[in-house]
């Protein structure tokens, strides 16, 4: 159920918004489609809550529901999923919030806003905050926390033709990714201290937790991750500079999700993390600082959106300072804010939205007196904007009200009742400039819609159902939010709390005389700065300016690319001999310094094999072929053909070792990296220059001596020793853990099938890299070759087509036979590859490139780029197939059917995963020979004189 919730948006949400809301033949959606496409979107998301609503029934009686699949359990990561009363109240307002900015959006967005993109991104976006939220495995919601941080840059950057929202996208993402990174860090050293990731079993292992002295380590990165999501000081310059987002972006993500993110995670880590003085000490005091500076700036911004975004920054504070006192009402006072926030902000947002719909504009010194062209809007406005000041009989002046009590009982003297006297009087200040300035003070002057009225019905209804929210609950706050706050506060202490009870009326005491104050001094500042300050020109802007944090960060970052430029242009020369000497010296320094910090070993006690002679002449060939190399190497042909003489020697010794499949692959890799090599070596002059100076020649030679005889010495030192190998594990269990007596093939496509989908896919992203370099590169042939003889395009030689067209057949009957017989016997997917490309290497010398791709079928080498696709798929696939039978991926399956007239038949699911081995290798290699081909590629009509050349 919990798995389904998150697949339904993230999957049948993003394909079908995507694919109903697509250009069809360069023409928009229409209308209808459009509406279409927000009904989609807003029927996945209610399915999504109808599932969290059908296990709440459960979580409000006390218990939590958790669903794991493994996934890949060798570092602790699964599909485990939990629903509590924290996770519950998250994922409502998640899925309840989004329903209502899809409907809110349809009638925000313009006819020239593409609609697959944004409700694309918004499920996207709602799947990995859904994901975040009901994870049990810490490593699966660090997974959805960096899909939220990418989707959250691609939404806030949705129209990205403004530079304002690039640069909002971008800052954003480098805030929250690299306090994602160092999160990522500090989840992975607190699932070290517990022995696993699963917050079910680490709820149980929290004294040896916090008693380990990885602990500050594993609480500062978390802390950093959270802090930068939610947009704490001093990352808080991020959330602003987002509001170039669209208003229905910015409601959802900054009033109900994404900055939601880091405070739910401190909630819900806080029964292992919190509770010490550390903990308590780092949290509370960065939320009360960023609650009182925030309120602090927001009273003097101008714009709509960027006073909500300090407001948000400021509530932020108040949610995680409250979650830093850690005691049982503070927990019950944050997940109440949380709520409360979620719906006066996500309303307020949308008002905003609505003037700037209507008026063409958000700035606050253009706006006034919209009241009377507004007066529905102005009103709901007004609700939600003393819910936000903490006004009595509305949501927000309950949990401030239990703010204001937690500030006075905690034992930080007077320090705390007064920041957050201050912070609830800037509260009320710039919710009183929301109002007057927008609906009341003045007339509207410059609007680039001078004719504002209402927006449609039901563009205004989901603000309208929020508003009646905020009241509801202030009326009736334990009928309403009661239950679900309940579940929510226990599970973040992880324990039963004490009696209490959410009422509007608590009597006379000191928080209601914080609240009066507040109120009575939030009026007064508001109109005293109006009068004497003249709020709305750029006063403040001069005092700060130079010293906000984006400024800030921006010259850091700036100061940072300078240093690293400076750093590159003293290392990257251009000189590839240089960076070269550099990777080889740095190498072996490292490898030196533990050998030489032994002692220098000596040999080991194991008894020596002589060599025979037949091993002394390849030796000796080996040496030949080598020194070769080393003084003929400017002749870039030659230095192949001794590069092979060198593989030629390394298969001879893998035969000689009984290693026929690695002697195999090597023979073949040979050969084909031999054709492609030659083919990319034609594009270059014959000889190389000589380039290197005497004593670049020196130290070569001794980086080359040092090298060598490291590795020599290492490698001695390693066989003449005894040690335990590993090998009799694969030996035993070839058979009955893969089904294959060929243990070599059964490692590749079983035991590490992980190394072997890496390297096809390495193997594909090279062929495709290949393509991205040379792609409309083409070389002129010279008229004549070195000896002055003309150039030919006369056929291949008759023997070579014969044979070629009497090998092709033959080869793909060998093909089959090695692979098939691979998991077995020497052979496999990745030999019979390269047989097959040999056989087509073959195919290109004899009758050309352009006919034998039209054989093919191939023109361009298009279709080796699908034949890529399609092997990377069947292995991947086969991979999945077996999360159908509960097993983890790439686990497979074997067995020994017997069917009529064939008998017993050996069969194992490897096998396709082998196919798609064997096929991506193909396509990878036929893809560069088709590129390097086309490059000097022939011209299929010819010249009269060149046809007739010899």
């Amino acid at each position: 159920m919990l798995l389904l919730t998150v697949l339904l948006p993230l999957i049948a949400g993003t394909l079908s918004t995507g694919l109903l809301g697509r250009k069809i033949a360069g023409c928009p959606p229409s209308p209808m489609r459009r509406a279409m496409v927000a009904w989609c979107a807003a029927a996945i998301t209610a399915a999504s809550m109808v599932l969290l609503l059908a296990g709440a029934s459960d979580v409000f009686q006390g218990r939590t529901l958790l669903e794991s699949w493994p996934w890949v359990p060798e570092i602790g990561l699964a599909l485990g999923f939990r629903l509590d009363g924290l996770a519950l109240m998250f994922a409502l307002l998640i899925t309840g919030i989004g329903l209502l900015i899809i409907l809110y959006a349809h009638y925000y967005l313009g006819p020239e806003d593409s609609i697959a993109k944004f409700y694309g991104l918004m499920m996207l976006f709602m799947a990995a905050m859904l994901g975040v939220v009901l994870s049990d495995n810490l490593l699966l919601l660090v997974v959805f926390w960096e899909l939220t941080s990418l989707s959250s840059f691609l939404l806030v950057g949705y129209w990205h033709h403004r530079a304002d929202a690039r640069a909002g996208a971008r800052t954003a993402l480098m805030v929250t990714g690299g306090g994602g990174l160092a999160m990522l860090a500090g989840i992975i050293v607190l699932g070290q201290i517990a022995g696993t990731y699963e917050l079910s079993e680490m709820f149980h292992r929290v004294p040896e937790i916090q008693a380990d002295a990885r602990y500050p380590v594993a609480l500062i990165l978390i802390l950093l991750g959270c802090f930068t999501k939610s947009a704490q000081v001093p990352f808080h310059f991020w959330l602003p500079e987002a509001m170039a987002a669209p208003t229905p972006v910015s409601a959802y993500l900054h009033s109900a999700t994404m900055v939601k993110a880091g405070v739910f995670l401190l909630a819900r880590l806080y029964p292992v993390l919190g509770g010490t003085v550390l903990f308590e000490s780092i949290v509370a005091t960065v939320g009360i600082v960023t609650l009182t500076f925030a309120a602090f700036v927001a009273v003097f911004k101008h714009d709509l959106k960027g006073l909500l975004a300090y407001s948000t920054i400021s509530h932020l504070g108040l949610i995680t300072f409250l979650i830093g006192l850690g005691s049982p009402l503070s927990a019950v006072a944050a997940v109440f804010h949380v709520l409360n926030h979620a719906t006066f902000k996500a309303s307020l947002f949308m008002t905003a939205g609505i003037i700037d719909h209507e008026t063409g504009s958000r700035d606050m010194r253009q706006l006034g007196g919209l009241w009377k062209y507004m007066p529905i809007t102005a009103t709901l406005a007004m609700v939600a904007a003393a819910s936000m000041a903490g006004v009595p009989l509305a949501n927000g002046f309950l949990s401030k009200e239990m703010f204001f009590a937690e500030t006075v009982t905690a034992d930080w003297g007077w320090t705390l009742p007064l920041a957050a006297t201050f912070a609830g009087i800037c509260s009320v200040a710039y919710s009183l400039r929301f109002i007057h300035d927008v609906f009341f003070h003045a007339e509207p002057k410059n609007l680039p819609n001078p004719h504002p009225h209402e927006p449609p019905f039901f563009m205004k209804a989901p603000v309208g159902l929020l508003v009646v929210i905020c009241i509801v609950v202030g009326l009736l706050p334990a009928f309403t939010f009661g239950p679900l706050v309940h579940v929510a506060a226990t599970a973040v202490l992880g324990r039963e709390l004490p009696e209490y009870h959410l009422a509007i009326w608590h009597g006379f005491n000191l928080p209601l005389a914080m609240s009066i104050v507040a109120l009575v001094g939030g009026v007064a500042m508001y109109f005293m700065l109006q009068r004497l300050f003249r709020l709305h020109e750029q006063v403040v802007e001069r005092w700060v300016r130079g010293y906000t944090a984006t400024v800030v960060f921006w010259k850091l970052l700036d100061r940072l690319f300078l240093v690293a430029g400076r750093v590159t242009q003293a290392v990257e020369n251009a000189s590839l001999q240089r960076y070269a000497a550099w990777l080889v010296g740095s190498a072996i320094v490292v490898a030196a310094v533990p050998l030489l910090l032994q002692g220098s070993p000596s040999s080991g006690p194991r008894e020596l094999v002589p060599g025979s002679p037949l091993a002394l002449a390849v030796w000796l060939l080996l040496i030949a072929a080598c020194g070769a190399l080393v003084l003929r190497h400017h002749d870039r042909f030659k230095a192949v053909v001794y590069t092979s003489a060198v593989g030629l020697v390394a298969s001879l010794t893998f035969v000689s070792l009984s290693a026929p499949d690695l002697a195999l692959t090597q023979l073949s890799v040979d050969v084909v990296s031999t054709v492609l090599l030659l083919m990319g070596l034609a594009l270059l002059p014959q000889h190389s220059p000589k380039e290197s100076s005497a004593v670049r020649h020196v130290r070569d030679a001794v980086m080359a001596a040092a090298g060598g005889i490291g590795i020599a010495w290492l490698t001695w030192l390693m066989l003449t020793r005894n040690h335990d190998s590993i090998s009799w594990f694969f030996l035993e269990q070839s058979v009955p853990g893969g089904g294959g007596t060929n243990a070599v093939n059964v490692i590749l496509v079983d035991f590490r099938g992980y190394d072997t989908f890496g390297e096809i896919t390495v193997l594909g992203i090279a062929a495709l890299g290949v393509v991205s370099l040379l792609e409309g590169m083409r070389i002129r042939r010279p008229a004549t070759d070195p000896a002055g003889r003309r150039w030919t395009f006369a056929s291949s030689p008759l023997l070579l087509r014969v044979a070629s067209h009497l090998v092709m057949p033959v080869a793909m009957i060998v093909t089959l036979y090695i692979f098939l017989r691979g998991h077995n016997l020497p052979g496999g997917g990745f030999i019979a590859g390269l047989i097959t490309s040999v056989a087509l290497v073959l195919q290109y010398m004899a009758v050309g490139q352009s006919r034998a791709e039209n054989l093919l079928r191939s023109p361009s080498g298009l279709r080796f780029v699908r034949w890529i696709a399609l092997g990377l798929f069947i292995a991947a696939a086969t991979g999945l197939g077996a999360f159908l039978f509960g097993r983890p991926f790439l686990t497979s399956a074997h067995g020994h059917p017997v069917l009529p007239l064939l008998g017993e038949l050996p069969l194992a699911s490897a096998a396709l995963f082998d196919l798609g081995v064997y096929i991506t290798v193909v396509g990878a290699t036929m893809l560069m020979l088709s590129v390097l081909g086309s490059v000097s590629k022939e011209s299929l009509v010819r010249p009269a004189t060149q046809e007739s050349a010899s």
